[in-house]
């Protein structure tokens, strides 16, 4: 049997279309985990669930972890996948802890050799590519989002098992819960998207790059010092190894060095587009199209050509 979960609802039916894959070449069953209030178990049917053990509660880490932890013992999958959101990351080498087995981390590929599950996935700043296969059981394996195509088939029958599992009372006490606006940035799901770093001289200067993403009808990114040192934007603009991996049709980076990390963000982006005034930057060995100039000349000249 093959487990997958996420509590982001997108992220949980791209699992499911891998998971589908997967189970099909071993003749395994798929069943997908449900943490989540009011949830849309058929849903995970459709997209290729034989099962889902639906939980009515809070995706809350400890209870995650406790909930997966407890349905693996009972029903023993060989293979587990999580989404890699921030709780999916958070949740699945705390699993991996309790039973005592490894956990592959941002996997881009997965397949089966031998009936063994191969793994593939960026190391050392994403400027190489392992391949790796596991020597115990449950396999656990974290995705990252938009890394797999959804699969719908409204033919499919499932079978939904609600669970009342007594789990251990969460050591985290949640004082509030704040919703983001219906407006809150999703880089992820940008098709253009302009970044802008340290090449930047001021704050003020970010309107400059942000006219240029608005006339593209794209949205706004940043590197990991403009986010994270310089606090010029909040993290949902980060772009990179431990920011957001994104994967637009058009990057366009703007004073934006290059560094290993960024890179790493943006390596499934279709086309890369760099403006730089150092002709030594790294980020014009990674992008199909560089610009060695001032950013605060060539940017306006751009708005301008695009305006008319």
């Amino acid at each position: 049997m093959i487990f997958a979960f996420s509590e982001n609802i997108e992220t949980a039916l791209e699992l499911l279309a891998k998971g589908r894959e997967i189970a099909d070449s071993l003749k395994s069953e798929l069943a997908a985990i449900s943490i989540e209030r009011h949830g849309k178990e058929e849903s995970y049917i459709a997209y290729g669930a034989d099962t889902v053990y639906s939980i009515d509660s809070e995706p809350q880490a400890d209870l995650v972890v406790d909930c997966i932890f407890s349905l693996t013992n009972q029903n023993k999958p060989e293979i587990l996948l999580i989404g890699g959101t921030k709780l999916g990351r958070e949740v699945a080498p705390r699993i991996a802890q309790r039973f005592g087995v490894g956990c592959a981390t941002d996997c881009i590929d997965l397949s089966i050799e031998q009936e063994q599950l191969i793994v593939k996935r960026f190391v050392l700043g994403g400027r190489f590519i392992a391949t790796q296969r596991f020597l115990h059981k449950p396999r656990i394996v974290t995705i990252p989002p938009r890394r797999f195509e959804k699969k719908l088939d409204t033919n499919r029958n499932g079978e939904i098992i609600e669970n009342t599992l007594k789990v251990a009372k969460s050591r985290v006490l949640v004082l509030e819960i704040k919703d983001k606006t219906s407006q809150a940035l999703k880089i992820e799901e940008a098709d253009i998207i302009v970044s802008v770093g340290r090449g930047l001289k001021k704050k003020e200067d970010l309107n400059l790059v942000e006219s240029l993403a608005k006339i593209l009808g794209g949205a706004l990114g940043c590197s990991r010092s403009v986010a994270a040192d310089l606090k010029w934007l909040p993290e949902e603009h980060w772009v990179g190894l431990s920011g957001h991996k994104v994967k637009p049709k058009l990057y366009i980076a703007v004073g934006i060095s290059g560094q290993a990390q960024h890179i790493a963000g943006i390596r499934d982006a279709k086309t890369i587009i760099a403006i730089n005034n150092d002709p030594n930057a790294p980020i014009f060995k990674a992008c199909d199209y560089g610009i060695v100039g001032d950013l605060y000349e060539i940017v306006p000249e751009l708005v301008a050509t695009l305006k008319a």
